[in-house]
């Protein structure tokens, strides 16, 4: 690694950390100033405000604005290498472009595999204690407002309960269905049932079993039976961003499970996944269009420059924001829909490339 390398990379990293740093400031501030009401009234602690509340909110601000951040840091630092002729001196000394792009990239990949890291490991285990914390400390408590609710628990296996009650952790007027190549064997009706957190299984009040195989059909009916199933009390408690409190592999064991029951989200989850892994690679995409555009010196300034880098890293957010609806809808795979901004907006950076090599 040359002397040019080290400047650039200490400029580049240096720009984008620095505006990271202020703009997470500022995010904190108007926070605090929304919340400090709730902080106060629920009486939470200060210790869980800033470890468990900030500490966690932070790296989810920090992942969501890199991409931003990293076109603003190399339009504003390349700007100004070009408006003092930098650029220029550098190309003269026989350093050819392509060469010049070296730090970048190398800079891009640190901070890329951050977000990364940052997407699959460690905010869904921060936003998890997030969640915790605004439940404790912010949110109202929550009730499942849901009736008649019909759920796959696996292949040939259904479930219908009239209404659950989180406070009460009991579902009521309880069935159960089990299929075979499309025929009716096994069929359970309850009262109620009502989940044992010691231990961890289900209670089933006055209960009527059918047993049916062909023309024949047994019953059995009964008091009280404690038994299992494939879903617990969480499924039915609150739905805020759950994909989004897991990790890598969290992630992967839940679209397995879901695919088993047939679930009809999929395609969320699956965006979910993919979008954690092309998100990232934004952060190279960026960065050769603000390197092609601020390398140039032009009319308007460090100015321009930032004014069309913030235009077109935004329309490449919102277009990230369309294609991912159009996935969420069926109309395009969720696999595709992740990565076609990353795919057109590449091809616009080769072709800014190679005007700004002329």
């Amino acid at each position: 690694m040359k002397l040019l390398d080290r400047y650039i990379i200490k400029k580049f990293l240096g720009t984008f950390f620095f505006s990271m740093g202020l703009i997470i400031l500022i995010v904190v501030v108007f926070d605090i100033s929304e919340k400090i009401d709730d902080f106060i009234g629920k009486e939470a602690p200060l210790e869980a405000i800033v470890f468990d509340y900030y500490f966690n909110f932070i790296p989810f601000f920090l992942n969501l604005f890199s991409p931003l951040f990293t076109f603003i840091a190399v339009i504003f630092f390349t700007s100004q290498m070009a408006t003092r002729t930098e650029i220029v001196a550098i190309l003269s000394s026989g350093v050819s472009y392509t060469r010049l792009l070296f730090p970048y990239l190398l800079a891009a990949t640190v901070i890329a595999a951050l977000s990364l890291y940052l997407n699959n490991f460690v905010i869904p285990h921060a936003t998890k204690k997030q969640i915790e914390f605004e439940d404790m400390y912010i949110r109202n408590e929550f009730h499942n407002h849901d009736r008649n609710i019909h759920k796959q628990i696996s292949p040939g296996n259904y479930i219908y309960l009239e209404r659950y009650s989180t406070q009460e952790n009991t579902g009521y007027r309880f069935s159960i269905e089990k299929f075979n190549k499309g025929k009716l064997y096994y069929k359970l009706m309850a009262e109620n049932i009502k989940w044992d957190s010691t231990r961890s299984d289900w209670t089933i009040n006055n209960y009527y079993i059918r047993y049916i195989n062909g023309m024949e059909e047994f019953v059995q009916k009964g008091d009280k039976i404690d038994t299992t199933f494939a879903f617990t009390p969480e499924e039915f408690g609150r739905k805020d961003n759950t994909v989004g409190t897991m990790d890598y592999y969290e992630l992967n064991d839940y679209i397995a499970s879901e695919k088993l029951k047939g679930s009809d989200n999929i395609e969320s989850y699956l965006i979910e996944k993919y979008r954690r892994n092309a998100f990232p690679f934004a952060t190279f995409v960026l960065t050769l269009i603000g390197v092609s555009i601020a390398s140039r010196k032009i009319r308007g300034g460090i100015g321009m420059h930032i004014g069309l880098g913030i235009f077109i890293s935004f329309t490449f957010i919102m277009f990230m924001q369309v294609s991912t609806t159009f996935a969420a809808s069926g109309l395009v795979s969720p696999l595709a829909a992740v990565w076609i901004p990353n795919i057109l907006f590449g091809f616009l950076s080769w072709y800014l490339l190679k005007k700004a090599q002329k």
